[in-house]
């Protein structure tokens, strides 16, 4: 028990210092003291306003999102059993996205933006994996090559879409596909879908082991393995849903975070599957602290710096899988 609390204590307490940082840092900088103070009931109105209304929703939906993509991310490699799957590059996030652009073209929004985005999502899921599967087993290039190509189609019809698009609405949008958390203010049901599919995959953590070694040995040892992969699909499909519909299109957080991490902790998904979730909350918070700092008062897209991170790294998994 040690060995799974010990790694996921000193995540929380990283997680905990880059809410703090990014509540405090901005256009005017706050100490520790007056947030402390803000969250304790105090502090003067302005300092309320600027964290409770402004920064820390910003902060804890940033977190939200990173955590969301990275455990979809977690939860693709063990279904394909490829460090480099992730929602980006199988074009789950080019689904999701084509989906909630189509509701906002049509003029709705809320829950139908959502649910439009799970749909794209979980299209791109299923043409992923039957285009892969063909007449013969899965591959890890032919699974990659088939995400990129299926991740491609999808940015050449959000490239149709935006030529087609009122131009007084082009720029929200392209901003929007860039990864942009200027305008997340509801985090709690991307934060409540996080924790409850953490929760609920504890539980499934010794069948996703068991299925990470292979479908056959998996079925030898008892395990549905179609229902479980069916239940990954679409629980993937999910949360790739709810972080476009957050935040956009952010890309490389579900292929980073998984991957370091298993390289620290090895492959028990007991306690990767949570570590993620945080791992990947700290990485966008501090990524989306630096994308409105670094040229303040001017804004970078978040996804512009997830973008700086993942290239290089993927390029390096992609020579290390020679």
């Amino acid at each position: 028990m040690r060995r799974l609390t010990l790694p996921l204590a000193l995540l929380l307490a990283a997680s905990l210092a880059a809410l703090a940082l990014s509540a405090g840092v901005g256009s005017a900088n706050l100490a520790l003291g007056e947030l402390w103070a803000v969250l304790g009931g105090g502090g003067d109105a302005l300092s309320r306003t600027l964290i409770l209304e402004l920064r820390l929703p910003r902060s804890l939906s940033a977190f939200a999102t990173g955590g969301l993509l990275a455990v979809a991310g977690a939860l693709m490699q063990v279904l394909l059993r490829n460090p480099l799957a992730d929602p980006y590059v199988l074009g789950l996030s080019g689904g999701a996205a084509v989906g909630a652009l189509a509701a906002m073209l049509a003029g709705l929004g809320g829950m139908v933006i959502s649910g439009s985005a799970f749909a794209g999502a979980l299209l791109s899921t299923l043409l992923v994996f039957g285009l892969a599967h063909g007449t013969g087993s899965w591959t890890p290039s032919r699974l990659l090559l088939t995400g990129v190509v299926v991740a491609a189609g999808w940015g050449a019809v959000v490239t149709l879409m935006l030529a087609l698009s009122p131009a007084e609405r082009l720029p929200g949008m392209l901003y929007w596909l860039m990864g942009d958390l200027a305008y997340a203010r509801t985090p709690m049901p991307s934060l409540l879908v996080l924790v409850l599919v953490c929760l609920l995959g504890f539980p499934l953590g010794r069948s996703l082991n068991v299925l990470a070694r292979g479908p056959m040995q998996a079925a030898a040892l008892g395990v549905a393995v179609r229902p479980l992969e069916w239940t990954i699909y679409i629980t993937a499909s999910l949360l790739t849903a709810m972080a476009v519909t957050t935040a956009g299109s952010i890309g490389f957080v579900g292929l980073v975070v998984p991957h370091m991490l298993r390289l620290v902790l090895g492959n028990d998904q007991r306690l990767i599957l949570p570590a993620c979730a945080l791992a990947g909350g700290t990485l966008l918070v501090l990524a989306d602290t630096l994308a409105r700092t670094v040229i303040a008062p001017e804004q970078l897209p978040v996804g512009v710096i997830t973008a700086l991170i993942g290239v290089p790294t993927f390029l390096y998994l992609l020579y290390r899988s020679r």
